[in-house]
């Protein structure tokens, strides 16, 4: 992990996060902050027997103003685009063409939703086929509307961006789950470093009130189904993932950039790797131990914290518990309140995070038990982690900004 060189490093100046909790990061540092325990806002009924942290009601109408607009993006496009829209006002980038024509974009999302009709009928219509192969291609070809793969694309959430905030630079859309997020941070990162953008608006959404994403997940054993617990209290029963809606964007910018316009930053991200393993035994942890090994140096135990994306996925869970363990630092594992929303979960920890060293504290812990222990003292640096459900493993320090 090398250090960018003078006035190349990466500021955040512009949040936009909205989650279960609220919206912005005001919203957020005012429940995180509550005194008591935490409460986290969740839906247990609306798609039982899987609880899930539902997206808080968000009028739209004030980020994406033409109603057009709106109805032709699927709800995790409009999540998205929302925070976009926070992030730029934040960062004092909305309206402003200067700044927007060159503006580049690097964006995580998965795919768009399904024809849930169409599915039904299928899959209810294949038990009694004669020929289930057959009847399903058969079917595939007539009932699915050609517009429903065009609204599945990924990289729709950056054209919806680009027109109604008027993002034009260069545009980059990642897939991947956790890692994707990760990853289009370092990228930022990187190119701001290397001179080949000063201006970035990076991010992603996520819609977990969704029967197919549920299913999906379910399908491979991954969903927690049993009342509500933390992240690490769930591991004892086997463990499980509690899904979050999410949208999360941060405008990040080079030093020498924000000064010139006179941008007030959040925070700086002072480092950032991203790496991929096979999960063998042992080797996410080997890969963990790398990334540290190249932060260590630099971060003061004395007065730093760690904000963990830990999924509760039990496998990788267990895993990064272990690892996180043995660093000495207060954790904090956020899905226990926001929920595991994949691709945007590790920028909206980077928003926590830059909002933590920007209040000089750690919010209180999230998961009665021994693992969250309080902080000892005011908090300068945060080390964010995220071990992805399958795979990626990611982490980052985010300090102040001078």
């Amino acid at each position: 992990m090398r250090e960018a060189p003078s006035g190349r490093d990466a500021l955040i100046t512009g949040i936009g996060l909205v989650s279960s909790l609220g919206e912005g990061i005001e919203a957020h540092r005012a429940a995180l902050s509550r005194p008591g325990p935490c409460r986290p806002v969740v839906d247990a009924a609306g798609f039982a027997p899987w609880p899930v942290h539902p997206m808080v009601a968000l009028e739209y109408d004030r980020q994406i103003p033409r109603r057009g607009d709106q109805r032709q993006m699927e709800q995790w496009q409009r999540i998205g685009t929302y925070a976009a829209g926070l992030a730029l006002e934040s960062a004092g980038v909305k309206g402003d063409a200067g700044l927007l024509d060159r503006t580049h974009m690097v964006v995580a999302a998965g795919g768009g939703e399904r024809d849930y009709a169409v599915d039904a009928a299928i899959l209810s219509g294949m038990a009694a086929a004669p020929d289930p192969d057959v009847f399903l291609n058969e079917r595939l070809m007539s009932d699915l509307r050609p517009t429903l793969f065009l609204a599945q694309l990924s990289n729709l959430l950056a054209g919806n961006i680009s027109v109604v905030h008027g993002v034009v630079g260069s545009s980059r859309t990642f897939m991947g789950e956790e890692a994707a997020g990760a990853d289009a941070v370092r990228i930022a990162c990187a190119r701001i470093a290397a001179g080949q953008g000063e201006l970035f608006l990076v991010g992603g959404s996520y819609n977990a009130q969704r029967p197919d994403i549920l299913l999906q997940y379910e399908m491979g054993g991954l969903l927690w189904k049993r009342e509500f617990a933390g992240v690490w209290s769930r591991q004892p029963a086997g463990g499980g993932m509690v899904m979050g809606s999410l949208g999360c964007f941060l405008v990040i910018e080079s030093r020498a950039h924000a000064r010139a316009r006179g941008a007030v930053a959040h925070a700086r991200i002072g480092a950032i790797a991203t790496d991929r393993c096979g999960r063998a035994p042992g080797a996410a942890a080997a890969t963990a131990a790398r990334q540290w090994a190249g932060l260590r140096p630099r971060v003061d135990g004395a007065a730093a914290a760690v904000l963990s994306g830990a999924s509760g996925a039990a496998a990788a869970t267990v895993q990064e518990r272990a690892f996180l363990s043995g660093l000495g630092l207060p954790v904090r594992a956020t899905a226990s309140v926001l929920g595991h929303s994949m691709e945007p979960s590790f920028i909206a920890n980077l928003a926590l995070a830059a909002d933590v060293v920007g209040q000089g504290r750690l919010f209180a812990p999230l998961d009665p038990g021994e693992m969250e222990a309080p902080a000892g003292g005011p908090v300068a640096q945060v080390v964010v982690t995220s071990w992805g459900h399958w795979r990626g493993e990611c982490m980052a320090l985010v300090e102040p900004p001078d």
